[in-house]
């Protein structure tokens, strides 16, 4: 079991430590757990989100960059990159699970839509894995020059997207060949990808260009460019089947709001410290950003459209998750 290390700067936390730890000892629920990923620490912090207090703080493996919850959302699953393995944890208690050891090099990862593909990306070693998610057997591994990074699916899981960051392209897998279907070029340095609510377009998130790409995917053709901010790095669904938060991950950093049916920037939010993965209450009236560079997750009002606060984390902090989201689309 990992060691939880209580945050003892607040003593008005106490009793919160307290119950921290005995949630981890005995798996009962916390409820309204965050859990955010600290990548240069190697730790994850408890985040109470309803206090917003940091109730502890666990060692789990070198260099966890991102999370995602399975399909059934009973378990949250955290990619080791450097420590090749995925770790799981209880998504309510915070409390791990189990260990899948190696998982070569895992930076993104997820699961097709019809939960018979989990896919991890290798960004050192340039490639992409295919693993049956029921026992985690690798079934296909693809070279992906240069820099595979940040992955979509369609709708029908016949395919997934991966973003190549230092060959300013993107690449498509047919799942069902096991093959690399196609490659086309796009802007600069793109990061983060996710399909928009109709299946109909692919949005690539560009840090050298500040812009987000839209793509016809079924005819591989950029069709816009939507400028965003500096170092336009990461997408999030809003959950209302139309809108994408859209992560400018700078050191003055801010987040936008962009519009799936008139592909327009409609907000912008200051979010200083290289804002890069979100989350999304599941009121629609937060929004939850780890800061890079500022070693805080940043909370978003979405009613005033101001930041809120700032929660103190660990290093390089990058995912983050809590049960009450917003919906994926």
């Amino acid at each position: 079991m990992n060691r939880v290390t209580p945050n003892r700067r607040r003593p008005g936390l106490a009793g919160c430590l307290l119950l921290a730890s005995i949630v981890w000892s005995s798996g009962a629920a916390w409820a309204g757990l965050a859990i955010a990923l600290n990548s240069a620490d190697g730790t994850i912090s408890l985040i109470d989100t309803q206090s917003y207090a940091v109730i502890g703080k666990a060692i789990v493996c070198k260099e966890p960059h991102h999370l995602i919850p399975t399909p059934d959302e009973k378990s949250l699953v955290v990619a080791c990159a450097a420590s090749n393995q995925l770790v799981f944890f209880d998504p309510v208690s915070g409390r791990e699970q189990k260990r899948i050891r190696n998982i070569s090099d895992p930076y993104q990862l997820g699961y097709s839509p019809d939960a018979k593909w989990f896919v991890t990306t290798s960004l050192r070693l340039d490639r992409v894995d295919l693993y049956d998610p029921a026992d985690f057997t690798l079934k296909a591994r693809l070279h992906a020059p240069r820099a595979p990074s940040h992955i979509a699916f369609d709708r029908a899981s016949q395919f997934v997207f991966v973003t190549l960051q230092d060959s300013n392209e993107v690449m498509a897998i047919d799942l069902g060949t096991r093959k690399t279907a196609w490659v086309m070029p796009v802007a600069a340095t793109p990061a983060g990808i996710a399909m928009t609510p109709d299946n109909r377009f692919l949005l690539v998130a560009s840090m050298g260009e500040g812009v987000v790409e839209v793509i016809d995917w079924r005819n591989q053709k950029t069709v816009r460019k939507v400028i965003a901010d500096t170092a336009t790095h990461n997408l999030q669904a809003r959950g209302d089947g139309r809108h994408f938060f859209v992560a400018n991950r700078s050191i003055d950093g801010s987040i936008s709001l962009l519009d799936t049916q008139t592909m327009t920037i409609i907000e912008k939010y200051d979010v200083p410290g290289g804002p890069d993965d979100m989350v999304v209450r599941a009121d629609g009236k937060e929004l939850w950003a780890t800061a890079r560079f500022a070693r805080k997750v940043q909370v978003i009002d979405l009613v005033t459209r101001k930041l809120k606060l700032s929660i103190p984390v660990g290093s390089s902090p990058h995912g983050i998750y809590f049960i009450d989201h917003a919906g994926w689309r």
